[in-house]
């Protein structure tokens, strides 16, 4: 039975200061080889209330420590969750609530993910996403339960006072669409 295969522990679910977001630690199966590790697992998502529909994957690859990407997020009806793994380098990848009805809403919890040590962030729908690398040729994967649609993109500045991010690394290398996002108080959030 896949069910009882998948109580197994195979993957550490651990949960962040903002309810339905979720560090997630794979176990190493290790030996002389090397290891192996579960990193998705259908009924493991279900057992903790978690979106088991991935229809898009993508990657992000950084050519320079201390490029930020974000923040960003797909409005309602195209709210998104999303898997992401750092598979080469180092990033600070940040989240913030946006759900209306939450009482962490507007709160950001950041975790740094890694190749090494293999964490992924779970990011539940209606949240914001963004990242800052922390070394040169960083790449990300990520899974995402809705397709990309431009006209739901949203997003808001990395600094904004409100939010106050302690993000690791100053003058950050943005593309001039980040740099251009407005700060939260004008942003309509949608969520």
């Amino acid at each position: 039975d896949p069910r009882a295969k998948a109580r197994d522990r195979a993957v550490r679910f651990i949960p962040t200061p903002l309810p339905g977001a979720f560090v997630i630690e794979p176990e190493r199966h290790e030996d002389e080889r090397g290891f192996l590790a579960r990193t998705w697992c259908r009924f493991e998502f279900e057992a903790h209330g978690l979106v088991t529909s991935f229809v898009q994957c993508n990657i992000s690859f950084n050519l320079k420590v201390g490029t930020l990407r974000g923040l960003h997020y797909q409005a309602p009806p195209y709210s998104e969750a999303k898997l992401v793994r750092c598979t080469r380098g180092k990033a600070f990848d940040v989240m913030v609530d946006l759900r209306r009805s939450s009482p962490t809403r507007l709160q950001w919890h950041g975790v740094e993910l890694s190749a090494d040590n293999a964490r992924m962030v779970y990011i539940p729908e209606d949240f914001a996403h963004g990242f800052q690398t922390l070394e040169d040729d960083t790449e990300l994967f990520y899974q995402m339960s809705e397709s990309h649609r431009p006209e739901a993109a949203r997003g808001f500045r990395f600094d904004d006072p409100t939010l106050a991010i302690a993000w690791p690394l100053a003058d950050p290398i943005l593309s001039p669409r980040d740099r251009s996002l407005p700060l939260l108080a004008m942003e309509r959030i949608a969520c």
